[in-house]
């Protein structure tokens, strides 16, 4: 067996060791629900058990029968004398299977069928551990796709899930969309490259739909398409790529309605809930562009995204040999990770709130997964070992930073310089 297919079954049983001591044991399972997750779960309730979408559930079950350690985090906001849910609905959409399971199960060994007992908060611990390898998959196929040789796929998906916080928002905070937006980037990359390199039908009905997907858990992800140029690989292989989309006007079309067609759910359920179509259900908070925390977002001991996560940074190397092979490709992407970084570092809250590291690029981690495997596969002998022996290092401090913010050594979003450098390595100090 290939040793990428050995790791991600190992990756497996890791994870699924890992969640179910963390999150189904004792009261454990009742943490799943925090903040945000709070809004992205509610849509399946509200749905499958309470048939109601301005949520006039909140009070009884959040508040009451669930309340815990004073979470009572409300996700709701005031709109045309009713109530709509703050946050988009594609994360609650893709989870649906697990959560139907749960409801049935629940039914069938005696629990509570309220949509917030055990077995469905379970199911969700399920759901983010199955995306997070489906994630994972189609990133080894995407580097497939590059010729990427198998050991350096297993090295680049070892480090990118023990050595980011993708770890974390897979087993920690998993109610979060980011794991289910990795997912649904990861297909849309992989099939976006297939339908540049063979041109078949099947694979651009597919980069829509996870389009589609991705847009509708967090709208500011369908940025990803921008990362086109760079799939393409020169400035021919994408004028011909656009000429192809054209030529083939019938998959086309498809295409763009199946995209508008799953956007659309979350329009469906503003209607349903206000009677108007579009919302902004952010209200007051927004991207300023005139000012963004570009430097904050990247390296401040707050939250920035290389001092919790170095790997961001240390995969940039593999620009390298993306540039020798193509300049194009290597400033394409380039630009790209310019204009996230540029857009997320411009939201009104920088740090965006209790996180570890900058959450919002775990979504993005396929490129810079496909940047290791890429640094990898140019790195020679000494410099490979070296290499390979940087890698392990950033996953053993990812380990140790990911134990410290889960046991409050690291604040979720008042740390500084002097506090980070007092924890630094250490876990002797947990309080």
């Amino acid at each position: 067996m290939k040793a990428s297919r050995i790791t991600l079954l190992l990756s497996t049983a890791t994870l699924i060791f890992i969640t179910s001591n963390l999150n189904w044991y004792g009261e454990n399972w009742k943490d799943y629900l925090e903040s945000d997750a709070k809004g992205y779960f509610a849509y399946l309730p509200a749905v499958f058990v309470y048939q109601d979408l301005n949520f006039g559930f909140f009070e009884e079950i959040q508040t009451v029968k669930y309340k815990h350690n004073g979470s009572d985090y409300d996700y709701r906001i005031p709109i045309n004398d009713t109530y709509v849910n703050k946050y988009f609905c594609g994360t609650a959409l893709v989870s649906t299977p697990f959560y139907l399971i749960a409801h049935w199960l629940s039914s069938v060994w005696g629990f509570d069928q309220d949509g917030y007992s055990y077995l469905y908060m379970v199911s969700q611990t399920i759901a983010a551990v199955f995306y997070c390898l489906l994630g994972l998959f189609f990133i080894m196929r995407l580097m497939e796709l590059y010729r990427i040789s198998d050991i350096n796929i297993a090295i680049s998906v070892v480090t990118i899930l023990f050595g980011s916080n993708l770890f974390y928002y897979t087993v920690g905070e998993l109610g979060m969309s980011h794991v289910y937006s990795f997912a649904f980037i990861s297909i849309f990359l992989y099939s976006a490259k297939s339908y540049v390199e063979f041109s078949q039908s099947k694979h651009l009905i597919i980069s829509a739909a996870a389009l589609g997907l991705i847009t509708l858990i967090r709208p500011v992800n369908i940025l990803i398409v921008l990362s086109l140029p760079f799939l393409a690989g020169n400035l021919s292989s994408l004028l011909s790529l656009l000429k192809t989309l054209f030529l083939n006007k019938r998959t086309l079309i498809f295409s763009v309605l199946l995209f508008l067609f799953i956007v659309s759910i979350q329009l469906i359920i503003y209607k349903i809930q206000t009677g108007s179509f579009f919302i902004y259900s952010y209200r007051h908070e927004g991207f300023n562009f005139l000012h963004p925390e570009i430097f904050n977002f990247l390296f401040s001991y707050q939250k920035g995204l290389f001092v919790y996560t170095p790997i961001y940074l240390i995969a940039l190397l593999g620009i390298i040999p993306f540039y020798k092979e193509n300049k194009f490709q290597a400033f394409s992407l380039l630009l790209f990770l310019s204009i996230i970084i540029y857009v997320l570092s411009s939201w009104w809250c920088w740090f965006y709130g209790g996180s570890f590291s900058t959450r919002v690029f775990v979504e993005f981690l396929p490129l810079f997964a496909l940047l290791v495997g890429g640094g990898l596969q140019w790195a020679k002998k000494w410099f490979f070992k070296g290499y390979v022996t940087l890698l392990f290092l950033v996953i053993v401090l990812c380990q140790i930073q990911t134990f410290q913010y889960r046991y409050y050594q690291i604040h979720w979003a008042h740390m500084t310089k002097e506090k980070y450098w007092d924890v630094f390595l250490r876990v002797d100090k947990l309080p």
